[in-house]
């Protein structure tokens, strides 16, 4: 049966899982990448070193957000929603997005990579094991989720 998520399923779905994918479009080039995250009900919490979809999502902020939740290929929930990119500037709000993405994220850390440490620089950016990171979140506007159960 394929049907669509309610919006308490959505919510759900959002706050259960650790692993998206962020889509976002600049300069005529459309750019798809998976991030580790963080939901609190209005914003998905990430961090990622300087690179292009840092750029891209500097240039253009409206962003996709997708997560999934698969057993196998008749069991599976998704959902897509559209939000808008902001950077973390402000250090009350850094602080805060930090310690929201480390509780969430920190008893599945296994990837070196994946654990941005607690240092701030004076800048908008923190240290990722020598890696200059920035801090971000994307507010959701708009969520849409579907299914299939068998």
């Amino acid at each position: 049966m394929l049907g669509e998520l309610n919006t308490e399923q959505i919510e759900l779905l959002l706050k259960s899982e650790v692993i998206g994918r962020i889509g976002c479009c600049a300069d005529n080039k459309v750019y798809v990448v998976p991030v580790t995250y963080a939901y609190d009900g209005t914003y998905v919490y990430a961090h990622s070193k300087e690179g292009l979809k840092i750029q891209m999502m500097r240039k253009s902020p409206e962003v996709c957000f997708e997560i999934d939740q698969m057993q196998n290929m008749a069991n599976w929930q998704s959902v897509i929603a559209s939000g808008k990119f902001e950077e973390l500037e402000d250090e009350e709000t850094r602080m805060k997005g930090m310690q929201f993405l480390m509780n969430r994220l920190k008893p599945l850390m296994t990837s070196e990579s994946a654990q941005p440490s607690h240092g701030f620089s004076d800048s908008h950016q923190l240290d990722v094991h020598g890696l200059h990171a920035v801090l971000f979140r994307i507010k959701l506007i708009e969520k849409t989720g579907r299914f299939e159960k068998r």
